[in-house]
Parts: C-alpha cells; structure tokens; sequence
C-alpha cells in the first residue's frame, strides 16, 4: 500500500496498482497526517485515491488506519508530489487533485520553494483528464492571493465553486485552524476540456 518511487514504473498503471479495470482517480498532494484522504476514500469506495508524502512515519499512520477500517482503495507513494507529477501520475488520468495547506514558505525569500508556482500548471494540466478539478485550500493570505492571481491568469483551468470539504474530511491543519479562528482561503479550478 506504501511504494517509494523506486518501486514504482514510470508512468504509473492505475489498473495494476489498484487492481481496478479503469479505475477513477483522484491524488490527494501532501496528505500529511491522512485525515482527509481516509474520510474521503471511505465515503467514495468507487473511487481510487492516491496519497503522496515525504514524511515516511506519517504514510505508516496512514496505512495501518486505512487497514484497520476496511479502506482498500487508496495508494501511498513515499515520493516529492512534484515528481509525482512529473514522472508518476500519467497524462489525463486524474479526475481531481487536491492540495491542502501546502507549506506557505512566508519568507520572500523562500517563496521560490512553494509548490505552486507557474512552472506547476502545466504538469497539472498534463496529469488531469479533460474537466477534472483541482481544489485548493490555504491558510496564509500572501499564498492564497498568488495562487488565485496565478491560476486567473492560465486559460486552461476555469474557476468554479470552491470545494468545502465535510466536517470528517477536514485536515488536522483545518480544525486547528478552525479552532483558533483561523480564515481558510480555498480555491477550485476545471481544466478546461480541449
């Protein structure tokens, strides 16, 4: 259920990882501590779902819950969710794609670390099928301004309602965001079918 880039062909066959016929897929970047990625693949089993992290322990948690609650369609890769993207998810394979709370990099000096970044678009745009989604979520109000201007500017991902996950799909960041009153900035994209 865990698979390091090593272990894994490039690109990825959804059907043989899944051990699915045309499976439908959707990735869940940085999927931290899993709150998010369980809930939603145990409330869409029909779905498969793909969770990538860096942190090794956390894919562990991840694992070991999803066994222990009967939750046989998710995949963890132990893999950078850019390389991900560039070499592990194949072309127009995702139905949607989630980046919660990247690191926001608050240091002008950093900012060239963030995940989204224009060099990013097309990857995404390379990895999700014709209209499939791509949500994202924020607390830091520099991020979320970047990435709106950033995805406004690109004619291939339209603008739609924002993605409010359920209360059980909330992340760990999310609740104690929530309960510090916190804002959330969220912002979905469509890619524009060809």
């Amino acid at each position: 259920m865990i698979f390091s880039s090593a272990q894994l062909p490039a690109p990825l066959r959804w059907q043989e990882l899944f051990h699915r016929p045309h499976p439908k897929v959707e990735a869940d970047l940085g999927c931290g501590k899993g709150r998010f990625l369980l809930a939603r693949a145990e409330k869409h089993p029909e779905t498969s779902f793909v969770g990538t992290d860096l942190q090794c322990g956390r894919l562990v948690k991840i694992r070991d819950r999803a066994l222990q609650r009967g939750i046989l369609n998710i995949r963890l890769l132990h893999v950078e969710s850019r390389y991900a993207l560039e070499y592990l998810f194949p072309p127009r394979s995702l139905s949607a794609l989630y980046l919660f709370f990247p690191d926001p990099w608050p240091k002008r000096r950093h900012h060239r670390r963030r995940l989204v970044q224009p060099s990013l678009l097309p990857l995404v745009h390379r990895v999700l099928e014709p209209g499939g989604l791509w949500h994202i979520a924020t607390d830091n109000a520099d991020y979320f301004d970047f990435i709106r201007r950033t995805l406004q500017n690109d004619a291939r991902f339209l603008p739609v309602e924002p993605f409010i996950p359920s209360e059980q799909e909330r992340t760990d960041f999310e609740q104690i965001f929530a309960s510090k009153g916190i804002p959330v900035y969220r912002w979905s994209v469509r890619q524009y079918p060809d």
